[in-house]
């Protein structure tokens, strides 16, 4: 079969809507549950391109986590601490490498990664579609299913769940072609491989580079290169802590992946650990209960009586205090940015996330500015010298 109709387009009145491949070549991937629509197809394939490269960089299975054409979050199945498994509350639970990395890369930034479409590089097991089943999500796609997964998946959101099974074989056209308003453009496509290579060149004063930070800036790079641009990715562990994207301004970009990075942080923070949930609330409700409460919004529920649907008790103020000092003692923040920073505003912001390495292009006929901002706060900056634009 090498066409395929969709429900609709980007919107419901965009119909009739299909995807299709050129000279009768067979679509590269297959449907195994549910019905696709335009852009949880835009989501698979970009997802599966940026699971594959994590694999192929780290050599471990990998996650993402997509919504709307950029991913919530990425990761690789590197084992989680005990403090980790408690944050993402999967305490208890047995786990693989590949459900670790979708259990990573979901746990990112949970508002956004809320009914996200997820991405395995490996063969989907019973343990990650366990986890997939407990949450709110549009479809997922891998390799392959076991038989075990497959039937987990199938009776997820009575019975439409999408499943997609990608062809590992299948290799795109060195063009890449696209249409806009009926006018077609093409391009040779983005095919450049990230490793540790791009860290060799570091301007700064400090030149340690860690093998963590080396993985962890390859992890935030490879995520940017399938990120709406303008990008920017914290990343941390194994894993992004904070992406923002297409920003038409980089220093927004820093500012509000950073924001994310901070609230991944802080839900470390034991008076976060100890929330008193009942027993019955719901996750989205739960993450949502932690986002508010990190937030200064949650000043504005101690007049009413919210926090009863959601807690036993009232939970004590986190202050501006106890979270400044809380985030103050973060370091080893690995950050990259999809083409240069023209600034040094965005390291000034990068700090205060605990930012200790960076990668960034270069380019900026400010570099000495950006270099000299780095060197007041000791951070090792590596210059790439390429741009990962995606749009």
């Amino acid at each position: 079969m090498n066409s395929m109709e969709l429900k609709y387009g980007c919107n419901p009145n965009q119909k009739p809507a299909k995807v299709f491949m050129k000279d009768d070549q067979s679509l590269p991937f297959t449907v195994l549950n549910g019905r696709p629509g335009y852009i949880n197809l835009l989501d698979a394939f970009n997802s599966w391109q940026l699971v594959q490269e994590l694999k192929k960089a780290t050599g471990l299975p990998a996650a993402a986590s997509f919504k709307h054409v950029s991913p919530a979050g990425a990761a690789v199945g590197l084992p989680l601490s005990d403090l980790l498994k408690k944050v993402y509350f999967v305490e208890g639970i047995e786990l693989t490498p590949l459900a670790t990395a979708y259990i990573r890369a979901r746990g990112a930034d949970r508002m956004s990664s809320y009914g996200d479409f997820a991405a395995l590089s490996d063969e989907c097991d019973a343990a990650t579609a366990s986890f997939l089943a407990r949450e709110v999500s549009d479809g997922v796609i891998a390799p392959s299913y076991s038989a075990e997964a497959l039937e987990i998946l199938k009776k997820k959101r009575k019975g439409t769940y999408l499943v997609l099974q990608m062809d590992e074989n299948y290799k795109a056209p060195a063009a890449e072609t696209k249409e806009v308003f009926g006018i077609t453009f093409e391009q040779k496509r983005n095919d450049l491989l990230i490793n540790n290579e791009l860290l060799t060149s570091i301007p700064t004063i400090n030149k340690n580079m860690t093998d963590d930070a080396k993985r962890d800036l390859t992890i935030a790079l490879i995520t940017l290169k399938y990120t709406q641009s303008n990008s920017v990715c914290y990343s941390k562990d194994g894993q992004a802590i904070g992406i923002g994207a297409g920003q038409q301004s980089r220093v927004h970009c820093t500012r509000l992946a950073g924001s994310k990075a901070d609230i991944w942080h802080l839900r470390q923070h034991p008076k976060v650990l100890n929330l008193p949930f009942k027993q019955d609330v719901r996750r989205p409700d739960r993450d949502n209960a932690i986002d508010i409460y990190i937030s200064d919004e949650y000043m504005d529920l101690l007049g009413n009586d919210d926090w009863q649907r959601v807690f036993t008790e009232k939970p004590a103020i986190l202050t501006k205090e106890e979270k400044d000092n809380w985030l103050k003692q973060i370091t080893g923040v690995a950050l990259a940015s999809d083409a240069f920073f023209p600034f040094g505003d965005n390291i000034e912001r990068a700090h205060k996330s605990g930012v200790s390495y960076i990668a960034q292009s270069g380019g900026s006929i400010r570099d000495d500015n950006v270099i000299e901002t780095c060197d007041k706060y000791n951070i090792t900056m590596a210059m790439t010298g390429i741009r990962l634009f995606h749009h």
